[in-house]
């Protein structure tokens, strides 16, 4: 059974891309899938680019902070959005992955370039972070130093739930003026825990990396390698997501 920590990658997903309705001809390869990918993270990068200068437009007084809330707003709704249904709906992987790409972008960029503005430098720590953690572990699996067995599997996917109850119970307090103590805050237990959270994200990877090479060797549709790219794609968000509220607690410590 192929199994990832990554809920985009479910096992009655790779079994429904067998249903020859929507299947494309042709077999899924590593190689597609990272085309694809690539593709996904250009569109990302693009839009990020747009609301980026806005953000700097806005700081230079050309424009008010308030006309770059909407793009930002509106990517991160989109992009949950187009993310469940890209979930539940992987035939349209190969539309809906690239507009998921675009609306996180939107908000990425919009999310970097505020925060650059109170800790300069952030943003490229950030990308380089997430990105150099991607190289590193791409090696690693391939040389064998990471296994991605059945064990680190279900470790992996059982840090993974308990991140997300665990931010959907702050999300839930936040509607009545609570939070969850000391998580977010700049300390020492807020820089732990951001640094554990970060370390399970970039463990996804691994589990994505297995998922798609298993995908792929096991003749899956050529139209699972957009699925596998957006797969893929929600993890890096994730991470580079969580590398940035780790910098910033790092940061807001030292004021």
């Amino acid at each position: 059974m192929l199994r990832s920590g990554n809920p985009v990658f479910r096992q009655d997903m790779l079994e429904q891309s067998y249903d020859n309705s929507y299947a494309s001809p042709g077999t899924m390869t590593i190689r597609g899938t990272a085309t694809k990918t690539l593709i996904l993270l250009g569109l990302c990068t693009g839009t990020a680019c747009f609301t980026w200068s806005m953000v700097w437009s806005a700081v230079a007084g050309e424009a008010p902070i308030s006309t770059v809330m909407p793009w930002l707003w509106g990517g991160a709704i989109g992009g949950l959005i187009l993310g469940f249904v890209t979930s539940f709906m992987p035939r349209w992987a190969s539309v809906t992955a690239p507009l998921y790409a675009i609306a996180e972008g939107l908000f990425l960029g919009g999310l970097s370039a505020l925060l650059e503005v109170r800790y300069p430098g952030i943003a490229l720590q950030g990308v380089s972070a997430t990105f150099g953690t991607l190289c590193t572990l791409m090696l690693a699996y391939q040389s064998g130093v990471i296994r991605a067995t059945d064990k680190f599997k279900a470790g992996v996917v059982a840090a993974t739930g308990g991140i997300c109850l665990i931010y959907m119970v702050g999300w839930v307090l936040s509607f009545f003026g609570m939070s969850i103590p000391y998580i977010n805050e700049p300390n020492w237990f807020g820089i732990g825990f951001s640094v554990v959270v970060v370390i399970i994200a970039a463990l996804n990877l691994i589990l994505d990396f297995d998922y798609i090479e298993s995908a792929s060797a096991a003749g899956a549709p050529k139209s699972m390698e957009w699925y596998g790219a957006f797969g893929l794609m929600v993890t890096l968000v994730w991470l580079y997501i969580e590398i940035l509220r780790l910098l910033a607690k790092i940061n807001s410590s030292r004021d």
